[in-house]
């Protein structure tokens, strides 16, 4: 699976682009990690502290936004994730950078890079941004039957977002969709993810969630 992975990512070639100094404050970058036996490869994931004002406690990438003082987008995802889970730049291959996605209750530009892991590597959460630090195999992912959906509501009604429960963790958001993004551009796993129309999502003004 992951030689497959691998092969079919070279269509999305890492760019050193560096942002406009007016994108600062709405521009990321963030690692989708993987790592482990070429025929179980995982995905690293953290969950974001409870204390946060931006999606607390929920299931993200390492990474961040971007800081002037980064060289590319590269840079921040690579900076972003050592100072979230300890991981250094020297320990990761970046193989890939995935089309921008913006989350779908917030207006940020976020660039998904893939990287590989390699082997040996120690992993030391911030506890100031990170409650904890987890593997998924990519297995999880291309089974169809672990999609399931939940709505978010307020005074307007009910919108309903789809998720993957694994162990403890709720995986949806932006996290869920590029995994997803991955799996359907390199493994032709042909995953549909029904989400409302961005018009029912205006109306849902819930603040920090994606």
């Amino acid at each position: 699976m992951l030689r497959t992975i691998i092969d079919k990512l070279k269509k999305f070639p890492v760019d050193h682009c560096q942002p406009s100094p007016q994108d600062h404050g709405s521009t990321a970058a963030v690692m989708l990690l993987l790592h482990g036996a070429p025929d179980n490869p995982q995905v690293l994931l953290t969950q974001r502290a409870e204390h946060l004002n931006n999606h607390a406690g929920e299931v993200a990438f390492p990474g961040g936004m971007w800081d002037i003082a980064d060289s590319d987008l590269l840079q921040t995802a690579l900076r972003e994730t050592h100072e979230e889970i300890g991981l250094s730049a020297g320990s990761i291959e970046p193989i890939a950078m995935l089309p921008s996605t913006t989350p779908r209750l917030r207006s940020i530009k976020v660039t998904p890079f893939v990287g590989l892991v390699r082997d040996s590597f120690v992993l030391r959460p911030e506890p100031s941004e990170i409650a904890a630090i987890f593997d998924v195999p990519l297995s999880i992912f291309t089974d169809v039957k672990q999609y399931q959906y939940f709505e978010i509501k307020n005074q307007l009604g009910a919108l309903s977002f789809p998720f993957v429960q694994y162990q403890d963790y709720k995986i949806w958001g932006l996290t869920l969709n590029v995994v997803v993004g991955l799996l359907n551009s390199t493994l032709n796993s042909a995953i549909v993810l029904n989400y409302p129309n961005d018009e029912l999502i205006d109306k849902l003004s819930t603040r920090g969630q994606q």
